[in-house]
């Protein structure tokens, strides 16, 4: 059986008049995680953004589970099992942490129960157990970060993607995040992650591709990568 989940083809996107994508191909296989990896602009978070439905990509294909999803919107994808933790978080800040979670167990994907699944995210973040009647404006960056991605997990997703993991945040807080991705996906979940700083990325990831100018300009396992000259003086600072 193909245990590639998400599977992304030739893919051109942008906004307005502007384009972002230049025929952009990627693989994220099951139960790893894949990291997308580049500068600031070069079209990370527009690929996802188009994965995802929140823009329509101009060409290209979008496969989930091998059907083509390139042209649904974002709820049904969802209710699919591909669920998005978006850059900058976008918390409901006056709500709670409990209502802001709530918010992500609509999808009708979900095989758990709801208090099931409630307990796993609280027993990965314990943290937001003990602030669950908190306001999620008044969380720290670190805090809102674990809401976000607490959020995605309540829709029993089949693959998580996740934007910007570490933006903004103390090189602590990214260390506890970074060991909750990685006992998610030993528990069996998919993850693609858009990530800046290269370093992280590749000490996560089990493969790896570095977009520039809205095209993959490399990919590969990241001892790979790590040991290549242009990478390490691009990106790594070696």
């Amino acid at each position: 059986m193909d245990d590639v989940q998400l599977e992304i083809t030739d893919l051109e996107a942008g906004y307005g008049e502007v384009q972002v994508l230049w025929g952009l191909s990627l693989k994220a296989h099951r139960g790893k995680l894949t990291a997308i990896v580049g500068a600031n602009g070069v079209g990370k978070t527009t690929t996802l953004r188009a994965v995802a439905g929140s823009i329509a990509p101009w060409r290209g294909k979008v496969l989930f589970d091998g059907r083509d999803v390139t042209r649904l919107p974002t709820h049904v994808k969802a209710s699919r099992g591909l669920a998005l933790v978006p850059e900058g978080r976008q918390l409901f800040s006056a709500l709670t942490v409990a209502e802001n979670i709530e918010l992500g167990a609509f999808s009708k994907h979900a095989k758990r129960p709801y208090a099931e699944r409630r307990d796993q995210v609280f027993g990965l973040f314990p943290r937001l157990a003990e602030r669950q009647r908190q306001k999620a404006g008044t969380l720290s960056g670190g805090e809102q970060q674990m809401v976000a991605i607490a959020r995605g997990l309540m829709s029993d997703p089949e693959i998580l993607i996740i934007d910007e993991l570490s933006l903004g945040l103390a090189p602590v807080v990214v260390y506890q995040l970074l060991t909750t991705l990685k006992q998610l996906k030993d528990d069996g979940l998919t993850i693609l992650l858009v990530e800046q700083n290269v370093h992280l990325a590749l000490a996560l990831s089990d493969y790896a591709y570095v977009v520039a100018e809205g095209r993959i300009f490399m990919e590969g396992l990241p001892a790979e990568l790590s040991a290549k000259p242009e990478i390490r003086k691009a990106y790594l600072g070696l």
